[in-house]
């Protein structure tokens, strides 16, 4: 019997070991390799335990590469096989949030637990506990080595050995090992969709607080990117999603040597509207310090530190002193508020990996690598890192739709060709 082996039990390993299995219909082994003790780990903490396991807006706008045709070309396929039909044809009911897709139950348990009925019920052999190691040809078969020295034979390949980000699930960056081995070009790894490190002495005092307000990266006086949500404070910079989305633009070919965050405080607010609210306030409290006249606005520890970064005491200005010059930069404070020094964090916090497999090398129909017959590489590993909101999951779970039936195909194509020589 024919043999489909799967390298990796995440996401799209999962998706392309239940894929195979499908369109084979029997006529293949399929065999699923992880090197953890159970497959699936790093997707149950997706979401915050909820799974979001798609996005129904996914489009090219929202993803990482240094290859944005060929990424378009592929998740323009992975559109069309669409995954959000894929589960349901399995038996997910999902929900949407803002296009952010999850189980209707909102367990990411319950998502797995599906996956693992159909990979039994499809008699896909999972395999734990087993490392790959390196990779080659024999004849019409590949053969993977295995770190206890087994040697294992099959007629295709689908490589979902995931990216470096988040080794606390398991990943060890293996898989750009084995795509260099097989003759793979790769763009430079970073972590993406971090937290960002900035100079200390601008947040401090500040770790802790959660504020409402748009941000945005800049490279000199471009904005290269901006979002609006919650930002959190800590004791090293900034975080959360609205800032973790800004980290996607800070590969390592970025030229970005003099980037700085800029947040808006007041964004539902252009500056006229500011400076507006600003000066009537001003007068209301005329008698209280600038740091108290923002009460009911903004956090009184944001606000005074936005004021010491004025300079010139502002903190300790009568908010009836201001003049109208006054006002203005006051309100330009409140909406251009910069931090420098930025420095993504690192893999530990990384929801996923940035660079990759060069695109150009893979065949966007199939995920197919060019010039190896039913050889695979999917999810991660490849040079297209998404948004946060469930883009990357779309990605990896689309992609081992495909690589999967793909492979099955290909494998029942060539046993028709032989009968017929008979």
């Amino acid at each position: 019997m024919k043999r489909i082996l799967i390298l990796g039990g995440g996401a799209s390993g999962i998706a392309a070991a239940i894929s195979a299995a499908q369109q084979a219909n029997g006529s293949a082994e399929v065999i699923l390799l992880e090197k953890n003790q159970r497959i699936a780990k790093k997707l149950l903490a997706t979401g915050n335990g909820r799974c979001n396991f798609g996005n129904s807006a996914a489009s090219i706008e929202k993803y990482f590469s240094r290859d944005s045709q060929n990424a378009k070309l592929m998740l323009d396929e992975i559109s069309e096989h669409s995954p959000e039909k894929w589960f349901a044809d399995l038996g997910l009911l999902s929900r949407a949030e803002d296009e952010r897709l999850y189980p209707y139950s909102n367990q990411a348990g319950d998502l797995l637990n599906l996956l693992l009925y159909w990979l039994e019920r499809l008699d896909v052999k999972i395999v734990t506990e087993k490392s790959v190691c390196d990779i080659g040809v024999k004849g019409d078969e590949y053969w993977v080595r295995c770190a206890d020295g087994e040697r294992i034979y099959a007629n295709a390949v689908i490589c979902a050995l995931g990216g470096s980000a988040g080794p606390q699930f398991g990943t060890d960056g293996f898989g750009y090992e084995l795509a260099k081995l097989c003759g793979c070009k790769t763009e430079p790894l970073y972590p993406c969709l971090v937290p960002l490190k900035c100079d200390k002495r601008q947040i401090q005092g500040l770790s802790g607080i959660r504020v409402k307000c748009g941000v945005s990266l800049l490279n000199g006086e471009k904005i290269i990117h901006s979002e609006k949500g919650e930002v959190q404070f800590t004791d090293y910079g900034l975080s959360g999603i609205a800032v973790m989305q800004l980290s996607g633009f800070l590969s390592p070919k970025s030229g970005f040597s003099a980037a700085e965050a800029s947040i808006d405080l007041f964004p539902d607010m252009d500056y006229g509207q500011l400076e507006t609210l600003l000066q009537s306030r001003c007068g209301l409290f005329e008698q209280l310090p600038l740091s108290s006249m923002t009460d009911g606005l903004l956090n009184r520890r944001i606000a005074l530190a936005v004021l010491k970064r004025m300079g010139g005491e502002m903190e300790k200005r009568k908010a009836g002193t201001l003049n109208e010059n006054e006002i203005k930069m006051l309100a330009k404070a409140f909406k251009d508020w910069r931090f420098d020094g930025l420095e993504p964090m690192g893999w530990q916090q990384a929801q996923t990996t940035g660079g990759g497999i060069s695109l150009w090398q893979i065949d966007g129909k199939s995920f197919q690598l060019k010039g190896c017959e039913r050889l695979y590489f999917v999810g991660e590993t490849l040079d297209c890192a998404g948004f946060c909101g469930g883009f990357n999951l779309h990605w990896a779970f689309g992609s081992g739709i495909i690589a999967g039936a793909h492979a099955a195909k290909s494998l029942a194509k060539s046993s028709k060709k032989r009968e017929k020589r008979k």
